[in-house]
């Protein structure tokens, strides 16, 4: 192949159009992977990132509760998956709603996640945070915490396993790394 001053595509032997830099980037391939180096977009980094480190705080309203936190002790241990606990919102990143979600207490929900940063998710555990469950049609309990803050993942039971609990984090990096930054 010879040398093209004019930056046009060249013929090569086989027929076959080469852009002017192709030997480049061949070069470039083989020695990214032969070295190990990862080549990747800033948008991309910062999905793999966001996925790899969520910080998750508890809203514990009911017996659900006790399920989130067995997740975290070391026989599931949610911290392999990148998921680690803080006790305040402005550290968190998810914010899992667990239990019976009362009319008292839907005003203090909003007020926790709005001190969340962005991007901030929502996990909604168990049939009681999800639609009212057992409590449905009770005055005095609201309809699924839905109806006071967006919910990405929905974690169905009565209450859920810790497995169940492991998924819907697991789905929730999925979503993240599907979508990106999800903008509210």
């Amino acid at each position: 192949m010879s040398t093209n001053p004019s930056f046009e595509p060249i013929m090569a032997a086989n027929g076959k159009l080469v852009a002017p830099d192709q030997g480049f980037f061949n070069d470039l391939s083989s020695e990214v992977s032969d070295k190990g180096f990862l080549v990747t977009s800033t948008e991309e980094l910062f999905q793999w990132a966001r996925t790899g480190s969520l910080w998750w705080m508890t809203f514990g309203l009911a017996c659900c509760a006790v399920e989130m936190i067995h997740v975290n002790m070391p026989r599931y241990d949610m911290e392999r998956f990148g998921a680690a606990p803080r006790a305040s919102p402005r550290q968190s990143d998810v914010m899992i709603v667990a239990g019976t979600l009362c009319n008292k207490m839907a005003p203090a929900l909003r007020k926790v996640y709005d001190q969340m940063s962005n991007p901030k998710y929502v996990i909604s555990m168990g049939s009681c945070a999800n639609g009212g469950g057992y409590y449905h049609y009770s005055y005095s309990v609201v309809r699924g915490c839905d109806r006071i803050v967006p919910v990405d993942i929905y974690v169905p039971g009565c209450p859920p396993t810790a497995e169940a609990l492991l998924y819907g984090i697991m789905q929730l990096q999925r979503k993240i790394r599907r979508v990106g930054t999800i903008e509210r």
